[in-house]
């Protein structure tokens, strides 16, 4: 019995002081998450809304209308091309960055490791105006760079205007990763290492076999922020391109500003954009968990 009531006291200490955190997630994610869904189902259109006469319920109606506009399949392939670059691109170069960091491959590592990690220090909007005007203006750096070579070359409009965008992603947010790798290849045991290569395993057999399985679970943890990180693009595109030219670099979270807050304002359909961005931020971690099961230490 004694046993039994030492339980209920620690289950009992344990709601307790998990519940306020619990209640402040439901309050600031889960309730607007949830509320969010109940409006791409109405017709809500401003103003109040509990006791709202003209609220009804409308159906997938709202669902129907963003997978019936090409606007929407244009920002979902952006969107996808992010994800991409940020999951192949960001964290594969950040562990590679790290683990030639941590090995003291290279003199001044400190000193790489301040610079690789700067672009997230600076303000994104302020990237944003810079490589707009690198990139995409009429009087753009690389165009004088085009007319130095060929004095006779004129502005013209990248053939893919998302090009621009994902290299400046890939340089600004590659530093997360290698500070997220680096802070962890620091807990791998040195011992262990060292008794590999004594066993005269190479520095590839380390990788493969000791300090990627160790990783196995900071791995998934950055694919995820990532995966997420992805989803939510506004602010950088927002000021280097505003979805232009004619939406061809169009995000859902922009698809989505500009229905809720642009023109007439949709709300319920502003409202089942973010609704699809969430499950398909469910599915690719869903995915990402069943690989990391499959193939993971």
């Amino acid at each position: 019995m004694k046993e039994i009531s030492a339980a209920a006291e620690v289950k009992f200490s344990f709601l307790i002081l998990v519940l306020p955190a619990l209640l402040l997630y439901y309050f600031v994610m889960a309730f607007p998450t949830f509320f969010s869904v109940f409006l791409s189902l109405t017709n809500y259109n401003g103003g109040v809304i509990f006791g709202n006469p003209r609220l009804k319920f409308a159906g997938f109606r709202s669902y129907s209308a963003i997978f019936g506009d090409p606007y929407f399949f244009i920002a979902l392939k952006n969107n996808l091309y992010i994800v991409l670059i940020s999951v192949f691109g960001q964290i594969p170069l950040g562990f590679i960055l790290a683990y030639i960091l941590s090995q003291r491959f290279i003199k001044g590592s400190g000193f790489f490791q301040t610079m690789i990690y700067f672009p997230n220090v600076i303000s994104s909007v302020i990237i944003g105006i810079l490589f707009n005007n690198f990139f995409l203006t009429s009087n753009s750096v690389m165009l004088e760079i085009q007319r130095f070579f060929n004095p006779a070359a004129e502005f013209n409009v990248v053939k893919n205007p998302m090009l621009p965008v994902l290299m400046v992603m890939l340089w600004m947010y590659t530093g997360t990763y290698v500070i997220i790798f680096l802070a962890n290849l620091q807990k791998i045991d040195s011992s262990v290492i060292e008794a590999a290569k004594i066993d005269g395993a190479t520095e590839p057999q380390i990788l493969r076999y000791i300090i990627l399985p160790a990783l196995s679970g900071v791995i998934v943890t950055a694919v995820i922020l990532a995966i997420s990180g992805s989803l939510k693009s506004f602010d950088l595109i927002f000021v280097m391109t505003q979805g232009g030219p004619a939406h061809r670099t169009s995000v859902l979270s922009l698809y989505m500003y500009e229905k809720a807050f642009r023109g007439a304002p949709n709300y319920p359909v502003a409202n089942a954009i973010s609704t699809v961005m969430v499950i398909i931020s469910f599915m690719l971690i869903g995915i990402t968990k069943g690989v990391e099961k499959r193939f993971g230490a």
